[in-house]
């Protein structure tokens, strides 16, 4: 399929796509210092270069678009155009995900990642996802402190912990 746009509207369109302080990032980053959590922003020396690194309490913190990493959600659409390329493209973005996430763990690192989804799904009132990020941040690791009595999970949530185990891994997602 042709792609429906000329070249020059499309380059446009992709040179506007941001890979740091997004909107959703900095929301996040403003949530968890308004909660008295005091952080580093894409450390170079961590692999992956984590969106938030908050070295007090060993913990990263990812957000991730579900476009760009695969989220099995439905904000993700495989593209109509140049399907080879964005399979191979994304495919390799998943793959180094993974990498980093068993480094990270291997080092002893909590890992949480935030989802697009997660966020878009409380974008009017983001105040008890953030609560409970920074819940999980200080001292719980299995990042149930802020959920308000919520006990379940829904299905999808354990995608990565089941690999990386609970006490390494929590994901945010719709």
């Amino acid at each position: 399929m042709a792609d429906t746009v000329d070249p020059a509207t499309r380059s446009r369109m992709m040179s506007g796509i941001r890979g740091r302080n997004t909107k959703g990032e900095v929301l996040i980053r403003k949530g968890l210092h308004a909660r008295g959590l005091r952080y580093r922003i894409n450390a170079k020396d961590l692999p992956g270069k984590p969106d938030i690194v908050l070295p007090r309490h060993h913990a990263v913190v990812f957000f991730n678009g579900c476009f760009w990493h695969q989220h099995d959600c439905p904000l993700f659409r495989w593209p109509k155009t140049r399907e080879d390329f964005w399979r191979d493209k994304l495919g390799k973005n998943r793959e180094r995900d993974r990498r980093v996430l068993a480094e990270l763990a291997g080092r002893g690192w909590r890992i949480g990642i935030v989802w697009e989804c997660g966020l878009r799904a409380v974008s009017s009132d983001p105040k008890a996802l953030l609560d409970e990020v920074a819940g999980w941040v200080r001292d719980d690791p299995s990042g149930q402190q802020g959920l308000e009595g919520r006990t379940d999970r829904p299905a999808a949530e354990r995608a990565y912990s089941q690999t990386m185990g609970e006490q390494y891994m929590k994901e945010w997602r719709a």
